[in-house]
């Protein structure tokens, strides 16, 4: 590289503050300058800290929620051709925020419909829970919370975005951050470590 073009470039860097946010987009969709994300972190953190506080009502976990949300759009906005970018932070900002709600509900009737949902287009896993609880007073859905609870926060957050919220494979994309590949990938995995989660506890009930 030439010390000029060096020099242009280190340039542009030091005057991102001045460039409107649509400009900013689009010379991150571009060049993916990971200094742009810190402008925008350093425009839109009090404002995503504000939604965040607004939903959980915590302001630790809302710290770690705002630096989350930014993390995520490292590669979102890879992909988001993003008109407006302040509303559609907000959206985005909201969405992480119900996301992490829906993780973290521990109300029985929500896990009802993940667990029914879940089990409803897995006949195997049906035949288990029956043969594993078919003696048993205790819900379904607490061994089921169990074995949902020790998988990996990404497989969690997919398999409940999907089997809670109904979500489709590229709204989940879209809420999370992560490629098509990978919502896929964290979907069979959870699905996977369900099964042999509750497989185990099958054997040590025998």
């Amino acid at each position: 590289m030439f010390p000029g073009n060096k020099k242009n470039i280190n340039s542009r860097i030091d005057n991102y503050h001045n460039f409107a946010d649509e400009e900013l987009i689009a010379e991150y969709f571009s060049n993916h300058e990971p200094n742009i994300i810190g402008e925008l972190f350093k425009r839109y953190t009090h404002l995503v800290f504000g939604v965040c506080l607004k939903y959980l009502q915590n302001e630790e976990k809302s710290k770690d929620a705002v630096m989350e949300i930014f993390e995520s759009l490292i590669e979102k906005l890879k992909i988001h051709k993003v008109l407006s970018f302040k509303s559609w932070l907000y959206s985005v900002s909201k969405n992480h925020c119900l996301m992490l709600i829906r993780v973290n509900s521990s109300d029985t009737r929500l896990k009802e419909k993940i667990y029914q949902n879940l089990i409803s287009e897995n006949v195997e896993l049906q035949d288990q829970m029956h043969l594993l609880f078919k003696d048993e007073q205790e819900p379904v859905a607490e061994k089921l919370d169990e074995a949902i609870n020790q998988l990996k926060k990404e497989q969690m957050n997919c398999i409940k975005l999907m089997y809670l919220d109904d979500k489709s494979y590229k709204q989940i994309v879209d809420i999370t951050g992560y490629s098509m590949k990978e919502v896929k990938s964290h979907l069979q995995n959870g699905k996977r470590n369900i099964k042999n989660y509750l497989t185990d506890l099958d054997d040590k009930t025998k």
